[in-house]
C-alpha cells in the first residue's frame, strides 16, 4: 500500500506541473505575435500536453487503487469530496487540450489576462484536494 500511495504522490505531483505550466503557455501564446515563437510555444504545450495525459491516467489509476481497493476513505464523506474535486481537474485538464487545439488552429478569442486567470484554477484545486485529504472534515 505504501508503494501506491508513494507513486500516487509522485505521479500527482507531475501531473500537476503540467496543470500548472500549460496554462503558462497559453498566456504566451495569446501575447505573441511572432510566427516562431508561436510555432515553437505550440510545441512545446503539444508535448507538454502528451506528457500529463500520460501521466495522469496512472496517477489516477493509483488514487481509485487506494480508494476502491484498499478502502482508504470507504464510507467517509470527504474521500466523495476529493472524488469530485478530483474530476473537476480531470475536466479542466481536457479543457486544456480543447484550448490548444484553438491555438493550432489560429482561432484563440481570449486575451492573455483570462488565461492568468484561468491559470489559477488548479492550485484551488489542489488546495482543495490536499485539505481534504489531511483534514478529513466530515
Amino acid at each position: 500500500m505504501l508503494w501506491i500511495k508513494t507513486f500516487h504522490i509522485v505521479l500527482v505531483a507531475a501531473w500537476f506541473a503540467g496543470l500548472f505550466y500549460l496554462p503558462r503557455i497559453f498566456v504566451n501564446l495569446a501575447m505573441e505575435t511572432e510566427p516562431a515563437a508561436v510555432k515553437r510555444l505550440l510545441v512545446m504545450a503539444r508535448k507538454l500536453f502528451r506528457f500529463m495525459t500520460f501521466i495522469a491516467v496512472p496517477a489516477l489509476a493509483c488514487g481509485l487503487w487506494l480508494w476502491l481497493v484498499i478502502g482508504i476513505g470507504a464510507g467517509q464523506g470527504w474521500i466523495h469530496a476529493k472524488v469530485g474535486v478530483v474530476v473537476l481537474l480531470v475536466l479542466y485538464h481536457f479543457y486544456c487540450g480543447r484550448l490548444l487545439a484553438t491555438f493550432e488552429r489560429g482561432e484563440n478569442r481570449r486575451s492573455h489576462r483570462w488565461y492568468r486567470l484561468f491559470n489559477e484554477l488548479p492550485v484551488l484545486g489542489l488546495l482543495a484536494a490536499v485539505a481534504l485529504v489531511v483534514l478529513k472534515p466530515f
